[in-house]
């Protein structure tokens, strides 16, 4: 217990002699991860409004007009059997005119000089969450589009690959900006345990005299550098959460989006631990380059 309590104070000691390059090292390890957390909390929030977009999506499945009563029925029957539909509703020639007097009305009258319902019967199709992706709806359609009786298949799916072509642009830029700029947290950390090496030179070289082990020195060293990416990390999220409300209170007062606000979130609990994890992997990775620059001659 007391090695313990030693090697604590040894790096507290650290920290307070460096004070500058203490504050200058939290404070580029935060930016980083404010940074990365800026893409990752927009890549979540995109991630949940695609999945809450495609559980909306649904598939309108036209009929032949030649096709029979027993035919639709048979029809019917398939689409409800295949294991990726969740949901199949049929539609009447004569509900469709119905829903779309309701739906235009200032309309409905285009539809009066033409005599008999133009309108087609139709299957509205949900598929199971686990065929909501583009491609599998993609694939389903393509089958479907083939069967007897039918005469179109149409969903309107392209804004969801674009959000998904999107999501995946934001996730390449969130690693592209996360390597460069967690190679800098980790070179200013490196250099803060560097000159506190230097500061205390000679007290390291009485503790070598003395039988301590190399181990036994650095593990202050380490103690310091994962402290100072935990205090980085815990500064961006209190950024990351002081700018996410201040922009959810602007969606909020905005006409144009009002009642948007509640469908974006903040990290989850894990979220935010796993970051504060990731900043004192980058504090340790900081103290690891900085001991071995320095080498065994001296620690």
């Amino acid at each position: 217990m007391r090695r313990l309590f030693y090697l604590v104070r040894e790096a507290w000691a650290n920290m307070r002699t460096n004070r500058m390059t203490t504050i200058v090292a939290i404070l580029t390890t935060a930016f980083t991860l404010t940074c990365v957390g800026i893409f990752l909390l927009l890549y979540v929030n995109l991630r949940h409004a695609a999945g809450w977009l495609q559980e909306d999506v649904k598939i309108m499945v036209y009929l032949d007009d030649r096709l029979s009563r027993d035919g639709r029925l048979q029809l019917e029957l398939m689409l409800k059997s295949d294991r990726m539909v969740a949901e199949v509703l049929y539609i009447s020639k004569e509900q469709a005119l119905s829903e779309f007097r309701a739906q235009f009305p200032d309309d409905s009258h285009l539809l009066e000089g033409l005599g008999e319902n133009p309108l087609p019967a139709s299957f509205v199709v949900t598929l199971a969450p686990n065929f909501r992706s583009p491609e599998a709806m993609k694939d389903w359609v393509e089958q479907v589009q083939t069967m007897e009786g039918v005469a179109k298949v149409d969903y309107n799916q392209q804004w969801i690959s674009v959000l998904a072509d999107l999501m995946g642009y934001i996730e390449l830029a969130a690693i592209g900006v996360g390597v460069l700029l967690s190679a800098a947290a980790v070179t200013i950390i490196g250099n803060t345990i560097r000159l506190a090496l230097f500061a205390r030179r000679e007290e390291i070289e009485i503790l070598r005299s003395i039988g301590a082990t190399g181990t036994f020195i650095r593990i202050p060293y380490f103690l310091e550098g994962a402290v100072l990416g935990a205090c980085g990390s815990a500064l961006s999220l209190g950024i990351l959460k002081l700018g996410f409300e201040v922009f959810r209170q602007q969606i909020r007062f905005a006409d144009r989006f009002s009642g948007m606000e509640g469908m974006i979130s903040f990290f989850p609990l894990s979220a935010c631990l796993a970051l504060i994890l990731a900043g004192m992997a980058l504090g340790f990775a900081g103290s690891v380059v900085s001991l071995l620059r320095v080498g065994d001659a001296r620690v």
